[in-house]
């Protein structure tokens, strides 16, 4: 594998080099997109059945949203030591475990007898899902070369966009149709179906070209191109962390994203039922209301900070304007989810949340992208679980927030200003804490052989 020398030299090429014959990076790029997907419908099906659970158990929106949020507790305090498991022991092995988890909170969900079995099942899945977004950064950074990391962030983020356009729908149906408690047994039959797949498809480049699953020649380009280490391990996890906890770029990603991150859980929890309350749709529309801004997201994130970012850098441009100048844009353009708390009906709500919620699918693809391309040679898993972390503890407070504000106001014009302001914060974050986008130094690593 490369040196840090030859990492840099790397990151500093101004072009890109001729695409090989085979494709076997892309169809892992597709299948961590599935693995999101299922990931964000488990998690964001619980916003379409508000309706119907708040009237089973009797729970305020307060309540609610403690009880949404609860997923957001075990996910963020997990981050840390999942990206610490995921360098230890590779991707395969975490995200298995994670699909075999995830599959039993469906399950415990389904058959709840009361809301503190959902309240368990939500911090169960948060614990199984926390592996998900460190594990799929840091298989791009083993798998793609450093120029074509933002198709990649693109392609598997955007399985949280999918989610809202096809999930929620089909979720919203399910609900209508059958009831809340078989939306859940149809996650369950999904992440079932993901855990077969990933097991059977996924593996490291060196393992699949060894077995003759991948031509030499995108070996090669793949390795080449920057591909993070699979041999290389961090010395010691908790010194890993606490050294990248040390670092400014760290602690500004981190906080920028939490900006962007508040306003999106906001949304993803919250949407559903503010067009239920506040615009008076039925279940069934709320969810195809909600899936307009996925859609959003989707083409803002595949085509500009996907496709367009690194046909960019390919060409020569700087990396580094490129990549912050995506992220500015991107705030900017977020804060028009705030005209939604001026809007009188769904259509002109929506309008205004689609239009930001493009701009925060371009923070996040931008962002999510950075931890392999930042982290020090073994840690990509380790720094994308810190940025996760805390951009899940503005998550964390975002549907609780939300639901006090409804509850004391009646309505979600404050909720969306709150939102506005979060946004300023991980703007400023990103212009006066994050610096340049390069590697950080490394600390001493040991070299091993993958199991």
């Amino acid at each position: 594998m490369l040196s840090q020398a030859s990492k840099k030299a790397s990151h500093d090429r101004v072009s890109a080099p001729t695409r090989p014959h085979g494709k076997a990076r892309w169809s892992i790029a597709l299948l961590m997109g599935f693995g999101i997907l299922i990931n964000y419908v488990d998690r964001l099906s619980i916003s379409v059945t508000q309706k119907p659970l708040t009237e089973d158990f009797g729970l305020t929106a307060t309540e609610f949203g403690v009880l949404s949020s609860a997923f957001l507790w075990s996910y963020a305090i997990m981050q840390i030591p999942s990206g610490m498991l995921l360098d230890r022991f590779g991707v395969k092995r975490v995200w298995g475990a994670s699909a075999v988890l995830w599959t039993v909170a469906s399950v415990l969900t389904a058959i709840a007898s009361g809301a503190w079995v959902i309240i368990i099942a939500r911090v169960l899945l948060g614990v199984a899902e926390a592996p998900a977004f460190p594990g799929a950064m840091k298989a791009t950074g083993q798998w793609f070369p450093r120029h074509e990391r933002g198709l990649c962030t693109a392609i598997f983020d955007s399985g949280t966009r999918l989610a809202n356009v096809l999930g929620l729908p089909l979720i919203a149906f399910t609900v209508s149709t059958w009831g809340w408690r078989e939306a859940f047994w149809l996650q369950a039959v999904l992440s079932i179906i993901f855990l077969v797949a990933f097991l059977w498809r996924y593996s490291g480049p060196k393992a699949r070209f060894a077995k003759g699953r991948m031509t030499s020649e995108e070996y090669s380009y793949i390795v080449q191109g920057g591909a993070s280490s699979e041999e290389v391990r961090p010395s010691s996890d908790w010194a890993t962390v606490a050294y990248l906890l040390r670092q400014r770029k760290v602690w500004g990603l981190s906080l920028g994203l939490a900006g962007a991150g508040y306003v999106l859980w906001m949304l993803l929890t919250w949407l559903p039922g503010y067009m239920q309350t506040t615009m008076n749709q039925s279940v069934l529309q709320s969810g195809i209301y909600a899936a307009v801004p996925a859609f959003a997201m989707f083409v803002s994130e595949l085509t500009i900070g996907g496709w367009w970012v690194d046909r960019v850098i390919g060409r020569g441009a700087n990396a580094d304007k490129v990549r912050k100048g995506v992220l500015v844009v991107g705030m900017i353009i977020a804060l028009f989810t705030v005209g939604a708390a001026f809007s009188d009906n769904p259509v002109s709500a929506i309008i205004w949340i689609a239009i930001g919620s493009a701009g925060i699918a371009l923070v996040y693809v931008t962002s999510n992208s950075l931890p392999a391309l930042i982290a020090p040679e073994g840690s990509a898993g380790s720094l994308a679980a810190i940025v996760n972390c805390v951009n899940l503890l503005a998550g964390v407070a975002a549907p609780i927030v939300t639901g006090l504000i409804v509850d004391v106001t009646g309505h979600f014009v404050y909720a969306f200003f709150i939102g506005g302001i979060a946004l300023v914060g991980g703007l400023a974050s990103y212009l006066l804490l994050m610096g340049k986008i390069e590697p950080i130094p490394a600390r001493a690593v040991v070299h091993t052989t993958d199991a």
